[in-house]
């Protein structure tokens, strides 16, 4: 058990004393580089998808 007060304690001092923490306007702006990231990769996806749709309904329709 020793051990483990040991490790929490080193992850204590590591933590409030050897970790570099953004300010609260990095943290926004990284935040905010994330959001429009994830909504243009979502809308690549959704592109993707429709256009991989529309080739499918265009196929059937032509075999069938």
């Amino acid at each position: 058990m020793a051990g483990f007060a040991e490790y929490i304690k080193e992850s204590y001092i590591e933590l409030s004393e050897k970790v570099t923490w953004p300010t609260w306007s990095e943290l926004q702006n990284s935040a905010v580089i994330t959001l429009v990231a994830s909504l243009i990769i979502a809308l690549i996806i959704l592109a993707m998808d429709e256009s991989a749709g529309n080739l499918l309904k265009l196929m059937y329709k032509s075999f069938a």
